[in-house]
């Protein structure tokens, strides 16, 4: 296992080959990566990592390698070193990316009850319409979209009892296929922090077994796949890894609770967008959480949708609350393609009736509820209050996506523009009329994407 300290710097641009707007955004110190041309020879690869004072390369694709830096220079000097020799396509610094989640602020039990008085994010009048889709996929033959399987790239899931970890109670009858820990580097990939437990939960969480809460997805198969450590950072070139790994072993959705900084650019990340074609050349839907940097210090009142959510191959996913409403955290832009249940207070209203008569920002909100670790890196597990942000919505759009796959309504290999245009299409209007930036296509309903 590697310990890495993910650091944002501050630098002068003098002999800094990247944009002055990224030097401030996370990357992992004493790595960089790196793609050669086509043409170059190994023997040009060994000399362009030996002139920049690296090594130790590590494959995340064909021709592009994660390299450690050996001669003590810094990140941003040795990539303008690579981007100077003949043989390389590109450098780029490892960039960190983090869970999209607010950090909880109340570690407690949730409220008791059935799924009803906890999971409003599922009801028909707040949330996705989740009974009504349950029923339909029943009845096409495959209740809660057994038969797709979901990737959840996040920080890894509490599925199995190995050493000392312990599998989620309501994962017990969750369906599994071997995943990857992308971060120790084994095919363990158990959660220490519990987000990704959480995700998963809204997922694919057992039903029917008469306690806590359920999936959305609850008949899918989950894919663990860890490439956030236990304080829910990761990096570029696991990512990448991760999202090949899943699209070369079957998954019909990744889901991505994850998102890099605002400042991150498309060409920071070229390899992490470069696994994203694939997966989708592949078949794959892809799902991404738009980003929960709007109302920060660094973004204002709002902030455009983070990478990978921003990339055009994956479906962007923002936060609404329990009153419908845009969630203050929530990254917002042409970017959004549609909004889920992220939980949280309402965001200052819109210029538009609906936000007028209904949002409230004044007023509490509500979590999202799935059972995950009391606290984190123990071993016990409840409905824990706090989980809001635009990591809590993707999950409903990947589990409508499996509910979608697997029922066979699409057909019986609809492609990932299929799957898009079928959630986009059957939305429920927010905000001002039509697709808007706020709202995107507006929100997830599940019973209205599998209806006939």
């Amino acid at each position: 296992m590697r310990t890495r300290l993910l650091i944002g710097l501050t630098l002068t641009a003098a002999s800094i080959v990247m944009p002055a707007s990224a030097v401030a955004a996370e990357f992992v110190p004493g790595e960089v990566i790196v793609k050669y041309k086509g043409s170059s020879s190994p023997a040009a690869r060994v000399d362009a990592q030996q002139d920049a004072g690296a090594g130790r390369p590590e494959p995340i694709a064909d021709r592009t390698r994660e390299l450690a830096i050996l001669d003590g220079e810094s990140v941003p000097e040795t990539v303008a070193e690579l981007n100077e020799d003949p043989s390389v396509a590109y450098a780029v610094p490892n960039y960190v990316a983090h869970a999209s989640e607010l950090v909880p602020n109340d570690r407690g039990f949730g409220p008791p009850g059935d799924w009803r008085s906890v999971q409003w994010n599922f009801l028909a009048d707040s949330g996705v319409n989740a009974p009504a889709a349950w029923e339909t996929a029943a009845a096409l033959g495959a209740p809660g979209g057994r038969g797709a399987t979901v990737a959840v790239l996040d920080t890894g899931v509490a599925y199995e009892n190995y050493g000392r970890h312990r599998r989620a109670q309501d994962l017990r009858g969750t369906r599994f296929v071997r995943g990857y820990d992308f971060v120790n580097g084994d095919s363990h990939a158990n959660d220490l922090n519990g987000h990704g437990t959480h995700v998963t939960g809204t997922i694919a969480q057992t039903t029917n077994n008469g306690r806590g809460v359920t999936g959305l997805a609850y008949g899918a198969t989950i894919m663990p796949i860890r490439v956030l450590d236990k304080y829910g950072g990761g990096d570029a070139a696991a990512i990448a890894r991760a999202i090949r790994f899943a699209a070369n072993r079957g998954a019909d959705v990744i889901n991505m609770s994850l998102e890099f900084d605002s400042r991150v650019r498309a060409s920071y990340i070229p390899d992490v967008l470069g696994a994203i074609r694939y997966a989708n050349r592949r078949g794959v839907v892809v799902v991404g959480a738009a980003g929960n940097q709007a109302g920060s210090t660094r973004c204002g009142t709002t902030c455009p949708v983070a990478y990978p959510a921003a990339n055009g191959m994956v479906i962007a996913v923002g936060g609404v609350t329990h009153r419908q409403c845009l969630a203050g955290y929530s990254n917002t832009g042409p970017q959004l393609d549609l909004v889920a249940p992220g939980g949280g207070r309402d965001a200052r209203p819109g210029d538009n009736p609906r936000d007028q008569q209904s949002c409230r920002p004044d007023q509490g909100g509500r979590f999202i509820f799935q059972e995950t670790f009391t606290r984190p890196n123990q071993r016990r597990f409840s409905l824990v209050s706090g989980y809001e942000g635009t990591s809590m919505a993707a999950p409903h759009v990947s589990a409508t996506a499996a509910l979608l796959i697997g029922s066979g309504r699409l057909g019986r290999d609809p492609s990932p523009a299929d799957v898009e245009r079928r959630i986009e299409e059957t939305a429920r209007d927010l905000g001002t009329d039509g697709v808007d930036d706020r709202y995107g296509a507006g929100l997830l309903d599940a019973a209205a994407a599998l209806a006939p």
